[in-house]
């Protein structure tokens, strides 16, 4: 199952803004630096994130996307 939070580090400016924002405490800056010599936001628990957006609508970068899990119903026949 691909990942719920698209994070494009490329774009990324370590602001934190997401990270605050989270009411889950899911994401934090890596240690590693982008091409910009940012440290990227990171999905540290990707189990407890529950894919609210908060993150996505909070980055002036728009380097966030969110996917949120499609539901399906499974009909029983009788």
């Amino acid at each position: 199952m691909p990942s719920k939070v698209l994070i494009r580090e490329d774009l990324c400016k370590s602001c934190e803004l997401c990270v605050s924002i989270c009411p889950v405490h899911v994401l934090a800056l890596s240690n590693r630096l982008n091409s910009s010599g940012y440290h990227p936001v990171e999905l540290v628990d990707e189990e407890k994130c529950t894919s609210c957006t908060a993150c996505a609508r909070m980055c002036p970068e728009a380097a966030i996307e969110v996917f949120r899990p499609v539901k399906t119903e499974i009909s029983q026949k009788e």
